[in-house]
This record gives structure tokens, sequence and C-alpha cells, in this order.
């Protein structure tokens, strides 16, 4: 049985005896989200891919060192689901969280209740449901088709939470910027093409010119001298015609008004030109990955550890974690002055080779430290031993010369 068989019959078990569910206050729990032609926009898609390029530089951690949690761990790194590696699959919830503000992950389960699968859900209504026991229940339509999954099958990620329990808020603030960009790129097109069509304009000294007459004589002086096969620039009017240029200026937005309207957008989504380009320094990148990259991944970690493990597995120490180290924005001068830590036994050789981007090294999960370096206990241990074999080697030079 294929993954999306598996997928959606357990979908259709689960429709059955389901009613509308409202939250309190008794606001019916319906979304509809947007974005989705927000993602034409060529602004938008360079700051949900920067963002999205980011955070899928995250690699899972599972605690524990039985079989299970190195499978669940392998299963997130390498295939979360049969049609996305671990990379994939975070880059396109974080474009799922950015473009509609919710992101939904269904989690498959075999028989056991054992995770097999994730899988981000796309849709283009919600609508939250409940059985007769109050248990909740989220209904998917997905282009014609209706699918319904438990709340403990679903891994939920929101942004701007606020007037809805289920779902964050809209993008709805950030369309009227959208469309004075939109505006104002249309109103540069056709500015374009007004001044390419109408180059001046062709009088004539003759009287009362019949309209058919004065179409064929500006259609004859287009073609004799505004075509491209008037090679030599020139054109001759007798005492009849006269022609006079129109230099046309049409009103189109100014550059410092369309950058206040990208910089609109650059603040919505917190990113800017320097990091879309990948000119930001060290500094801004550290931070963009403090304010934008990391209270995503929290979120998903502690989501993931809330859905696949139960109370008393959590109590037991069992969770999933998604980071990505800042020390991967810093530059390679900065890496290589991270070596002190090396030869402390603060961090281990393999570590110190993600750092720089080398392999690892056999042996290099074990700490190392410098032979004139040592704790301190064991410092004063050396002394003190020192002090002593120093002592007996007198004592027993003495003895001798007796």
């Amino acid at each position: 049985m294929s993954f999306f068989t598996r997928l959606f019959n357990k979908a259709k078990q689960t429709i059955r005896n389901l009613t509308s569910w409202a939250e309190v206050g008794g606001f019916k729990a319906m979304f509809s989200p947007f974005g989705r032609d927000a993602n034409k926009s060529e602004l938008v898609r360079s700051c949900v891919r920067a963002l999205a390029d980011q955070t899928a530089k995250a690699t899972p951690t599972v605690s524990g060192n039985d079989n299970e949690a190195k499978r669940l761990e392998r299963m997130l790194k390498y295939r979360p689901n049969p049609y996305m590696n671990g990379k994939d699959f975070l880059y396109k919830v974080r474009t799922q969280y950015e473009l509609t503000n919710t992101a939904f992950i269904v989690v498959m389960r075999d028989d056991l209740g054992k995770v097999q699968g994730l899988y981000p859900m796309p849709y283009q209504t919600i609508e939250a449901m409940k059985d007769p026991g109050g248990n909740l229940y989220v209904k998917f339509y997905t282009g014609g088709n209706q699918y319904v999954f438990a709340w403990e099958d679903i891994i939920v990620l929101r942004k701007d939470y606020n007037e809805n329990d289920i779902t964050g808020d809209s993008n709805d603030p950030v369309l009227n910027t959208l469309d004075l960009i939109n505006t104002s790129n249309q109103g540069i097109a056709n500015a374009i093409k007004s001044t390419a069509n109408l180059r001046g304009i062709v009088k004539s000294t003759k009287a009362m010119l019949d309209p058919k007459d004065q179409k064929e004589q500006g259609e004859q002086f287009v073609k004799d001298y505004l075509s491209l096969e008037n090679e030599g620039g020139v054109a001759y009017l007798d005492n009849t015609m006269t022609f006079e240029p129109i230099k046309m200026e049409p009103a189109i937005t100014n550059w410092a008004t369309m950058r206040e309207f990208r910089e609109n957008l650059f603040r919505y989504f917190g990113v800017d030109d320097e990091i879309i380009l990948s000119k930001a320094s060290t500094e801004k990148m550290q931070v963009f990955y403090e304010l934008r990259i990391e209270p995503f991944l929290i979120a998903l970690s502690l989501e993931l550890t809330s859905k696949i493990y139960t109370d008393r597995e959590i109590a037991f120490g069992r969770e999933v974690t998604y980071q990505s180290s800042a020390i991967q924005f810093m530059s390679m001068a900065d890496k290589l002055a991270l070596r002190p830590f090396l030869e402390d036994g603060a961090i281990t050789p393999n570590t110190w080779c993600d750092i720089v981007g080398l392999p690892h090294v056999e042996g290099g999960d074990k700490p190392i430290r410098r032979l004139d370096t040592a704790p301190i206990d064991q410092v004063a241990k050396s002394i003190k031993d020192k002090s002593k074999d120093k002592k007996e080697d007198e004592e027993n030079t003495e003895d001798k010369d007796e």
C-alpha cells in the first residue's frame, strides 16, 4: 500500500459523525490562507526563499541511544516521507509557514503507534471539527477533495498567532504593499509603451483635409522616415507639411518611493537585500538566525516532541530537536580563531571538522588536551606528587652520603 493510500485511507476513516467545532466565544474555526498569488511576486519569493534556505540547514536530533531513537532520527534527516528528503521537508514547511502563516504536518503511524512518516499538508481551506466525544479534528479542503485528521496526528506551526485558536492570522496587512508594487510596475511598463508609440505630430497647411487623407499622410510619413529602413536618419518635407516631435514624460513612481515599498515588504518578512543577495556580514547573519530561524526551529521541535511522544515518554527525557548553529555564519578566519577550544578539550576534533567543513577523523569524538594544560585538581595533585618525589629523592641522597 502506497504512502498516500495509507494517508488518505486514515483520513476517510475519521470523517464519520463529525460536527463543526467552535472556539470560546462561539467563533467558528474556518480559515482560508492568503498567499497563493503572493508567491508569484519575485520579491515575496525572494524573501521566503532566504528564510527557507537558512531553515533547511537545520539537523534533527532525537534523544536516546536505543534503536527506535536512531531510526526516528534517520527518518527525519534523510526521508521524512517518500517524496522529500530532510532538507526539502524543512524547506516546504517553512515556505508554507511564511505564505499562509500556518503550516500543518500530518504524522503517519503504524498499527503500533510508531511514527512512519511526516507529510506537510497542502490546503486551500481548513475547518476545525469535533466528534461526539469532543475530540478535535481538522478537515482539509484541497482542490475538490476533503481529508480529516485527528488533532493528535497533526503538527501545527503558527505565526502571528492571535485571533484564532487553530491558525495564525492572515497576511492581509501586506496586501496593500503588494498592490502598490504591482501598480508601480504596471505604470513603468505602460510609460515605456506610450513613449514608444507616439513620437510627434505631422501638420499639413492644406485646408480641410479628409480624415482618410490625413491618415494616409501620417502612415506614409512613418513608412518613409520613422521606420527601420530609413538608415540615413534624414526626413524631407515640402512647405505644405511640418513635423513637431513630442517629448513625453509620463508620471511614474520614483525610485525612492519604490524602495520604500520594497522595504515595507522586507520588514514584514524580516529580511533585506543583503541577506537575499548573500552579502550580509557575519554579525547580521547571526542576528538574522536568532530572530528569524531559531524561533521557528524551537516551535518545530516542541511540536514534534509533543505529537510524537506521550507525556510519560517526555517525562523520561524523550525529545526531538532541530538545531542550526549560528557558527555556520562565521567567516573562516573567525572559525579558525576557535582553535584554542579544540586544544583545551572544549570541543572534539570531529566537532571542529564540522565547523571548518572537513571530514571526520578516526577517534575524533573524544576530546583532546594539550600536554601543558590540565584540570586544576590534576595540576594540584601533580605539583604535590612532584614535591613528594623531590623530597624522597633528597632523603635518599642524604642516606647515601651517610
